[in-house]
C-alpha cells in the first residue's frame, strides 16, 4: 500500500488583495529586561540595519544563524524543495502531461513527456516550477489558486517517496538552526475514506463513533497507518545516513508528526480521518495531534465548518491524549461572504477546544474578536504565524496582518513556514520579515523562537514555568541559575527533568543554541566598536 502523506488539495477561484485591517489602537507590551548578552547581540543587529552596502547580506547571515526552535506549522510534502521532487520524478521514469504539467505514471504516451527531460530541457525545467511552486508568480497577483493547485501536480512524486522526502525537508530544516519539527502528513487516508465510505454517516456522533471500531475495522486502519509509517521511517533513516559514521544534519531533528483530515471531504469522511488521526496519537508516540486541512474557502468546508468543529469536540473526549490545531481564519474579507468571516477562530477555541491556531488571519473580522484574543491569551492558545504563505495566498502583509494585535492582547506566537517548498521561502525569511516589518529586537526573536518549542505538543514537563508569554521565559526551580551562558553546569535536579522530558530537552538545546550564538555575535558587535572607535 502506498503511503500517501498528502498536502494540500486544489481548489477554488482568485480573487482580489486584501485590503488593509484598520488599525486598532493598542497599547504595546513593555520589553522584558535583557540580558548584557542580549543586549550585545541587539546592538550589533541595529548595527547590521542601518550597515550599507554590505548590510542585506549580513542581516541574512544573521538570522540564518539565529536559532530558531522548531517548525510546527509544517505540511511535509508543502516543505519539499521543487527541484528535489523534480529529481525524483525523473529518477522513478515518471512522465509530466504536457497541458496540465502534472506528474503521472510511466508509459509516456501521447499528450505527456518524461520528467527526465527537465534535466537537459531548461524551458521545460522552468514550465515545471512554476507549475509546482510560486516560482517566478507575480507578486501583485493573487496566488491562492496557483499555490493550492500545485500539491496535486506534484502528489505523485512525493507520495512515493516520504522518507527521503522527510530526510530532505529534515536537513533543511537542521540546515535553519531549529531543532525540532512537527509535520503534517495522513498515511492510510485512502483506507480510512474506504472505510468511510462503507460505514457511512450518522449524524448522532458517539453511534458513529462506535460503528467505526465494532469489529477492529478502525484499528485494521491504524495498523496499516502504523506500518506505513514504519516503511516511510525506514526510507527515511536508509536515505538520511542515520547510525552511521556519516550522518546527515537531519538525523539530530527531533521529528513527530500531525494526523491532518481533509475539510473538504463529505462528513463521513472527515470524521474518519480524524478518528484515525486521534486514535494513531493515542497510541504511536510518533503522532501527537490531529489538524483540518485544505482550503478554509471551500465549498464544503464553509457550509460544515461548525459541523467539524462538533466532531472535532467529540473525538477529543475520547481521545483526550491527542493534541489538536486547527487550521482557523486563513480567509480575508472578499474571499468569502462576510458572513464566513465571523466565527471560524472563535468556534476553533470555544467549540473544537483547539489548543493552536493556525493562520488566524481575519481575526479582527469576527464577532467579538477581542474577547477570542483574551481567551486564547489565558489559555495559552499559540498562533502559527507563516507570513510568506499568508502575503501569497491571501494578499495579507503588514498591518493588515493581526501579528501585532495577537502579542499586544498577550496571545503566544510563534513563526511557521506552512509549505516553504511550494512558496520558495524558509524559517530565516520568516523572522527577518517579522524584525523589519514589526520592529522586532533580538530579545524579542529569541522569545518568539523559545515559543516554538514551548507550544509545541511534545510530551513531558516545560523548562520554564508558568505562563512564559504573560510572565516571560523563566526557568523552573530545578533549573533556575543554570541555564546554558550562566556560567553553571545543571544541578541533579536539572539533568533528571532533561532526562525524563523530550520537551525539556529541546528547550534545554534551543538554550545552548541560543548561548553560544550570543558568544560569537557579541564578539562581532565588539568588533565593530574596535572598527569604529577614532584613532589616538
Amino acid at each position: 500500500m502506498p503511503l500517501l502523506f498528502c498536502g494540500l488539495l486544489a481548489l477554488l477561484t482568485c480573487l482580489s488583495a486584501a485590503p488593509a485591517a484598520p488599525a486598532i489602537p493598542r497599547p504595546r507590551a513593555v520589553p522584558r529586561p535583557s540580558t548584557e548578552a542580549e543586549a550585545r547581540v541587539d546592538a550589533y543587529l541595529t548595527s547590521l540595519r542601518a550597515a550599507a552596502p554590505d548590510g542585506p547580506r549580513a542581516l541574512r547571515r544573521f538570522f540564518l544563524a539565529l536559532p530558531k526552535g522548531g517548525d510546527l506549522h509544517n505540511h511535509l510534502f508543502g516543505a519539499v524543495r521543487t527541484e528535489y521532487l523534480i529529481a525524483l520524478a525523473a529518477e522513478d521514469g515518471l512522465c509530466v502531461d504536457t497541458a496540465t504539467l502534472t506528474a503521472v505514471v510511466p508509459p509516456c504516451g501521447p499528450g505527456t513527456r518524461p520528467a527526465a527531460d527537465a534535466r537537459t530541457a531548461p524551458g521545460f525545467r522552468a514550465a515545471i516550477l512554476r507549475a509546482w511552486s510560486m516560482y517566478g508568480f507575480p507578486p501583485d497577483r493573487s496566488g491562492h489558486d496557483h499555490f493550492f493547485a500545485t500539491f496535486d501536480k506534484f502528489g505523485l512524486v512525493a507520495a512515493r517517496h516520504p522518507g527521503r522526502v522527510l530526510a530532505e525537508v529534515a536537513d533543511s530544516v537542521a540546515a535553519q538552526h531549529q531543532a525540532y519539527l512537527e509535520t503534517m502528513v495522513n498515511p492510510a487516508s485512502d483506507l480510512a475514506e474506504r472505510l468511510a465510505d462503507e460505514i457511512g454517516w450518522d449524524p448522532d456522533l458517539a453511534a458513529l463513533h462506535a460503528r467505526l471500531v465494532e469489529g477492529g475495522r478502525l484499528d485494521a486502519v491504524v495498523a496499516e497507518a502504523r506500518a506505513a509509517t514504519d516503511d516511510a521511517d525506514a526510507e527515511f533513516r536508509a536515505a538520511a545516513r542515520c547510525g552511521t559514521d556519516r550522518p546527515r544534519p537531519g538525523c539530530r531533528l527531533t521529528v513527530r508528526f500531525v494526523y491532518q483530515a481533509f475539510r473538504g471531504e463529505s462528513p463521513a469522511r472527515v470524521f474518519t480521518e480524524l478518528a484515525l488521526g486521534m486514535r494513531l496519537a493515542a497510541r504511536d508516540p510518533r503522532f501527537l495531534a490531529v489538524n483540518l486541512v485544505q482550503p478554509e474557502d471551500g465549498p464544503v468546508a464553509l457550509a460544515d465548518y461548525t459541523l467539524q468543529m462538533r466532531m472535532v469536540r467529540f473525538l477529543h473526549t475520547v481521545y483526550p491524549k491527542a493534541h489538536v490545531t486547527l487550521h482557523a481564519g486563513e480567509l480575508r474579507p472578499g474571499l468569502v461572504p462576510p458572513e464566513d468571516l465571523r466565527f471560524h477562530i472563535r468556534q476553533a477555541v470555544d467549540i473544537a477546544g483547539t489548543e493552536r491556531v493556525g493562520h488566524g488571519v481575519d481575526l479582527r473580522h469576527e464577532d467579538e474578536w477581542q474577547r477570542t484574543a483574551r481567551t486564547m491569551a489565558a489559555r495559552q492558545i499559540a498562533v502559527e504565524v507563516p507570513f510568506t504563505s499568508n502575503a501569497q495566498i491571501l494578499g495579507v502583509r503588514g498591518a493588515a496582518h493581526p501579528f501585532d494585535t495577537y502579542r499586544a492582547y498577550g496571545v503566544p506566537v510563534v513563526l511557521a513556514t506552512d509549505d516553504p517548498g511550494v512558496s520558495r521561502t524558509d524559517i530565516s525569511h520568516e523572522y527577518q520579515y517579522a524584525a523589519e516589518t514589526y520592529g522586532l529586537s533580538y530579545p524579542e526573536l529569541k522569545d518568539l523562537a523559545r515559543a516554538s518549542v514551548q507550544y509545541a505538543f511534545l510530551p513531558g514537563p516545560s523548562l520554564w514555568r508558568g505562563n512564559p508569554t504573560r510572565d516571560g521565559y523563566r526557568p523552573v526551580a530545578a533549573c533556575a541559575g543554570r541555564l546554558p551562558g550562566s556560567g553553571r553546569p545543571p544541578g541533579a535536579e536539572c539533568r533528571a527533568l532533561l532526562g525524563a522530558s523530550v520537551k525539556a530537552a529541546v528547550q534545554w538545546r534551543q538554550e545552548v543554541a541560543s548561548a553560544s550564538f550570543e558568544r560569537t555575535f557579541g564578539r562581532a558587535f565588539e568588533k565593530t566598536l574596535g572598527r569604529a572607535a577614532p584613532r589616538p
